[in-house]
């Protein structure tokens, strides 16, 4: 029993940077789907006024969670990897505003259901912009 803790521990410890980025990004998720919600049926805000709104939010969200427990980062150039964040986030923001678009108006989809299956592919986008090109050494940048 010992050795298999011991095997599990060793994996969390060799996947803590995918499992902290699925842990955050299931939450930066939750954080865009629940404004969302929120924007389109509390105050009937038009779905891509909602959302351009709960993008915003959860790329807020997502930056400092990511740079402080997911990538660990500890560069000191804030504004170019602010910028970077920000600038991937845009591109995933507008695949995700033109997924919407397609699902809702041109598939008639589900609005709800099209918002989770586009943040699905916006987080994995996210995930490989951050790892390759925002965060991409943990002591500087």
């Amino acid at each position: 029993m010992k050795k298999l803790v011991n095997i599990i521990f060793e994996l969390i410890k060799k996947n803590k940077e995918i499992i902290m980025y699925g842990i955050f990004g299931v939450l930066t998720t939750l954080v865009n789907i629940f404004v969302y919600f929120i924007l389109v049926r509390v105050f009937n805000f038009h779905y891509l006024i909602s959302t351009i709104i709960s993008w915003i939010i959860s790329v807020l969200f997502a930056y400092f969670t990511n740079k402080k427990y997911v990538f660990e980062s500890k560069g000191n150039n804030y504004l170019k990897e602010i910028f970077a964040f920000i600038g991937f986030r845009i591109l995933s923001g507008i695949i995700e505003i033109v997924l919407m678009y397609l699902f809702v108006d041109t598939l008639t989809f589900d609005d709800l259901i099209s918002k989770v299956i586009t943040n699905i592919v916006v987080v994995l986008l996210n995930y490989i912009f951050s790892k390759l090109f925002v965060f991409k050494n943990k002591s500087c940048n």
